[in-house]
């Protein structure tokens, strides 16, 4: 018998809430607007700077490759650093007013999984300030204690697509990979679970369903729950058994699988 499905470990952004587009995106452009830049991130743009994972390294990247006129400061990385800094505080915010909610099913999922005594933990390149907002304002402040390990941030040295981030998780969790599920929604962030040797679940969203998943064990558009089906895009949907949703019945028989 292989080893038994113990742990479940999730990206944040775009995973378990669409924060990108309406959330992350919205507060750099507020946090440009405060600094008196006349930067603007308009959606298509903010698309391609999400090949880039961090939000300091975005602001770099795009000064790098979009941005070449600007004359920074002679303290350019305090300069993005304050930036990203304002940005936070934006984006918090905006999720204290109830802006940014939790994507279909995963409150559902959550509570399934902390029912059948599953670990929970969360692997993310954004900041710990912003998964404890998120947490905080969608499902309430005690949901902090639901995460056994939450790994985020500047915690490790190399973000995602780098597999870092997944394995101080498992590291802190105590569990090889063989005995966990991830779920993300990306290209880099499959490469980064996967990279950690962890079978990964993907629901994408609008910036990245273009995104490579050939390595995903399967493929969904959201996890679903009563009145919001999911659809299963690639991979093996015998392991729904016929469920609209994904639920822990699911994981179980996707990870015993192989």
């Amino acid at each position: 018998m292989g080893t038994p499905l113990q742990a479940l470990l999730f990206d944040v952004d775009g995973t378990l809430a669409d924060t990108e587009r309406d959330g992350h995106r919205v507060a750099f452009n507020q946090a440009f607007r405060e600094a008196g830049l006349d930067w603007d991130w308009d959606p298509a743009l903010y698309g391609e700077l999400l090949t880039v994972t961090g939000g300091k390294e975005r602001i770099r990247h795009y000064l790098t490759h979009f941005n070449t006129d600007f004359a920074g400061p002679a303290d350019l990385d305090a300069f993005i650093a304050g930036l990203h800094q304002a940005k936070t505080a934006h984006y918090t915010a905006l999720l204290a007013q109830g802006r940014i909610p939790l994507r279909s099913g995963v409150e559902r999922l959550l509570g399934e999984a902390r029912q059948a005594g599953l670990r929970l933990a969360i692997a993310t390149t954004t900041t710990p300030a912003n998964v404890e907002a998120l947490l905080t304002h969608t499902l309430g402040s005690a949901s902090l204690d639901w995460f056994e390990v939450i790994a985020a941030g500047d915690i490790v040295p190399s973000k995602k697509p780098a597999p870092d981030i997944y394995d101080y998780a498992l590291k802190a969790l105590k569990l090889p990979p063989e005995a966990c599920l991830a779920f993300e929604d990306s290209g880099n962030g499959i490469r980064s679970s996967c990279g950690a040797g962890l079978r990964t679940i993907i629901a994408i969203n609008d910036y990245t369903r273009t995104h490579d998943f050939s390595d995903a064990a399967l493929v969904l558009d959201q996890f679903g729950e009563p009145g919001q089906p999911c659809q299963v895009l690639a991979g093996n949907a015998v392991v729904l058994n016929g469920s609209p949703w994904l639920d822990v019945s699911s994981l179980q028989r996707l990870h015993g699988g192989g």
